[in-house]
C-alpha cells in the first residue's frame, strides 16, 4: 500500500525516537507531526486530525495509556488508529494498551520496515473514514 500523504503523529519524550520516526516516515512520503508528551499531542491532534498515531507508553505528565484513552473517548477521534510504543515487550503492557483502546503495539527500537508496515496496515482504515 502507498502510504504517501498520510498524516502520522509520533508522541514520544525521546528526541531520538521522534527524529528516527520522522526520517523513516518522511522518506515514505508521510506528513509527520511530532509531540513530546500527551498534553502537547492533544492540541495538535485536534488541529491536524492525523490518520495514524504512535504513542510512547512511558512519558512524563500524561503517559501513553492516558493519552490513548483520551483519544479513544473523543467521538471525533475514536476511530483514529493508535499504536502504542514501548521498550518493553510485555504481555501486561500489551493487555493494558488494548484496555484503553490501542490498535497495535510496537516494541522500540522499531525498524523502518516495522514502522512503515504498521502505518500501511492502519492507514488504509483511516483513509476509508
Amino acid at each position: 500500500m502507498d502510504i504517501a500523504g498520510l498524516k502520522v503523529m509520533v508522541i514520544d519524550d525521546s528526541n531520538t525516537i521522534r527524529r528516527s520516526a520522522e526520517i523513516f516516515l518522511g522518506q515514505a512520503g508521510c506528513e509527520v507531526l511530532l509531540a513530546e508528551d500527551g498534553f502537547d499531542a492533544l492540541a495538535k491532534i485536534t488541529d491536524h486530525h492525523p490518520d495514524v498515531i504512535f504513542v510512547d507508553i512511558m512519558m512524563p505528565r500524561l503517559d501513553g495509556y492516558q493519552t490513548c484513552a483520551l483519544i479513544k473517548k473523543n467521538p471525533r477521534l475514536s476511530s483514529t488508529p493508535v499504536i502504542m510504543l514501548s521498550s518493553k515487550d510485555g504481555l501486561f503492557d500489551r493487555a493494558r494498551g488494548r484496555m484503553v483502546g490501542s490498535d497495535e503495539y510496537l516494541t522500540k527500537p522499531f525498524t523502518k520496515d516495522s514502522l512503515l508496515k504498521a502505518v500501511a496496515s492502519h492507514g488504509a482504515r483511516s483513509r476509508a473514514r
